[in-house]
């Protein structure tokens, strides 16, 4: 299981009692909405697939799952603090007007002097803007998505425009 063939809806904060509930943190919006029987638990960078037994939605972000074959504190334990995805078939689909710059995650970043930079890989909230990571030449490379650097976005052909500032690129390449 490929970890760009899901999405990620939260993860494991801790136990929760004797028979291997566990309290987890959702960030993912409207995951109420969304039907599923089996998630899958981040462990040493594979995807494990487990059965739902069931889910309780408690105030917003917090949530108590049962997990098949879960069913004592020791086999809950090694859970915590993993992140827990669902395959991309199960996402909602974004009307357009929902769409954020948290969503040019995956999309081809195209500079306007360097040309196409390549997937970006993730997107960062840090305060005050968000970051873009993309993999150039074989360097990470990261840029802030704001107005300044954005020229364009095509949503339909997952490619965001940008003109980033001149020598952001040799900063990374020189290293």
């Amino acid at each position: 299981m490929k970890t760009e063939d899901h999405f990620r809806i939260g993860s494991v904060l801790k136990t929760k009692g004797l028979k291997g509930e566990l309290q987890i943190y959702v960030d993912f919006d409207g995951i109420e909405a969304i039907k599923f029987n089996a998630v899958f638990i981040d462990i040493a960078g594979k995807l494990i697939p487990y059965f739902v037994s069931s889910i309780k939605y408690l105030q917003k972000n917090n949530a108590y799952l049962n997990l098949e074959d879960v069913d004592t504190i020791e086999k809950a334990l090694p859970l915590v603090k993993r992140d827990i995805y669902l395959p991309n078939k199960l996402k909602p689909k974004k009307k357009k007007e929902e769409f954020t710059l948290n969503d040019v995650e995956g999309f081809i970043a195209i500079d306007e002097t360097h040309g196409e930079l390549g997937e970006i890989l993730s997107v960062q909230e840090y305060p005050q803007q968000l970051i873009a990571t993309v993999e150039y030449k074989n360097k990470e490379v990261m840029f802030p998505l704001n107005l300044e650097i954005i020229k364009g976005i095509d949503v339909e052909g997952g490619e965001i425009y940008v003109d980033l500032p001149e020598g952001l690129l040799d900063i990374y390449l020189e290293g």
